[in-house]
């Protein structure tokens, strides 16, 4: 098996490059230099989908993988994942979970993410299996993520629309992953949730820079 490297861009955004297969995990912040054979957007919020950078990297014959209402941001062949659905795109398996809001509000009962709005994805290349959460609040669902042997999740930790670091730190014991990346920071501190992670488990907690690349061996 090849190695899998994981850099990460900004916000929520990723490339992974797996076995000279390039995966964009939510377009939007950062450079894009590489085409795309893959592209995985967790929903249609535009630091999620950005459309731009979306025709930047495409090909005629890239993969998008996309809640629906994507498809009027940007156009051609899309394909829809509902929770516990997946697609294989040349050995690389591609597995829609839950990403919703309970607890953060828009307006009194409106979450800033309910539950037809987006999903987060299990990445799977390279025997490695990344997860990268989208949108959301700790969620009862992410319980049953223990089982995946996850090497890598990538959880959103800056509040207000997502969870905040308790949140996060809560799901990181629950998934239990070899590594976890804390993402869509806004002025969170990551030091504060990497000193909780690593005190209460041997979850390896990586504070990246945009632009920095890890490999899962």
């Amino acid at each position: 098996m090849s190695s899998v490297n994981v850099t990460w861009l900004g916000h929520a955004s990723f490339m992974v490059n797996a076995g000279e297969k390039i995966i964009y995990l939510d377009p939007y912040a950062g450079e894009y230099t590489e085409k795309a054979h893959i592209i995985v957007i967790s929903h249609s919020h535009s630091d999620h989908c950005d459309s731009s950078k979306i025709q930047a990297i495409r090909q005629r014959d890239t993969t998008i993988v996309a809640p629906s209402d994507c498809l009027s941001m940007i156009g051609g062949s899309v394909k829809s994942l509902k929770p516990g659905e997946k697609t294989v795109v040349d050995g690389v398996v591609v597995e829609a979970v839950p990403a919703y809001n309970h607890k953060r509000f828009r307006s009194p009962g409106v979450p800033y993410h309910p539950k037809a709005l987006g999903v987060g994805y299990l990445l799977t290349a390279e025997d490695k299996t990344i997860y990268h959460a989208g949108d959301t609040d700790f969620i009862e669902e992410m319980n049953a993520l223990k089982s995946k042997n996850i090497d890598l999740a990538l959880l959103p930790s800056g509040g207000t629309y997502t969870m905040d670091n308790p949140d996060a730190v809560e799901a990181a014991l629950a998934i239990n992953p070899k590594n976890v990346v804390p993402m869509h920071r806004w002025d969170t501190s990551p030091e504060d949730f990497k000193r909780a992670v690593e005190a209460r488990s041997h979850i390896t907690v990586l504070l990246l820079k945009p632009g920095e690349q890890f490999t899962l061996q």
